[in-house]
């Protein structure tokens, strides 16, 4: 290995073109790169065939099932799976989201703070009672107890949206 280095120092000193011919590898055969552009070849193909070329409704089946392991939570929800409403706008509903105690359980932290809902005065910009708006609402704080966050966690999964960007 030193006589190589050798010759090829005394090689560049001398003006003529340096090498490096110690880490030539195999020479590969033209019918391996055949073989292997095949092999990707095939592979684009079936991935061609497994994705929609373009995301219309009507090709889409109304109902995907998507089977979701039990996560934590309180109470029994029964099976999960995800129906896709619409691709555009991008829209899903998750069935047996929330089990019936957990949303017991949201009704009962809500249910003291609850307000009659208001719309915006065009005039001054403050919120004004309506009598269109019939509803009432409040908000819950985020990480509240340990079922809200369990619920929280659940809705980072399921949306692939980690728990501190969530609205």
């Amino acid at each position: 290995m030193a006589s190589s280095l050798r010759s090829l120092a005394m090689r560049e000193a001398r003006g003529g073109r340096l090498y490096a011919r110690m880490f030539v590898g195999r020479k590969t055969s033209k019918s391996t790169y055949f073989l292997v552009l095949l092999a990707l070849l095939a592979l684009s193909l079936v991935l061609l065939l497994l994705l929609p070329l373009h995301f219309d409704d009507a090709s889409i089946p109304r109902l995907h099932k998507h089977f979701l392991r039990e996560q934590e939570g309180f109470g029994h929800r029964g099976p999960q799976w995800t129906e896709v409403v619409s691709w555009e706008p991008r829209a899903f509903m998750y069935h047996n989201f929330l089990s019936k105690e957990e949303c017991e359980h949201f009704i009962m932290l809500a249910k003291p703070h609850m307000k009659k809902s208001t719309v915006i005065d065009n005039s001054n910009g403050k919120s004004k009672d309506s009598r269109v708006r019939t509803s009432t609402g409040t908000f819950l704080h985020r990480a509240q107890d340990n079922v809200i966050k369990a619920i929280e966690t659940r809705i980072a999964n399921y949306t692939f949206i980690p728990v501190g960007m969530l609205l």
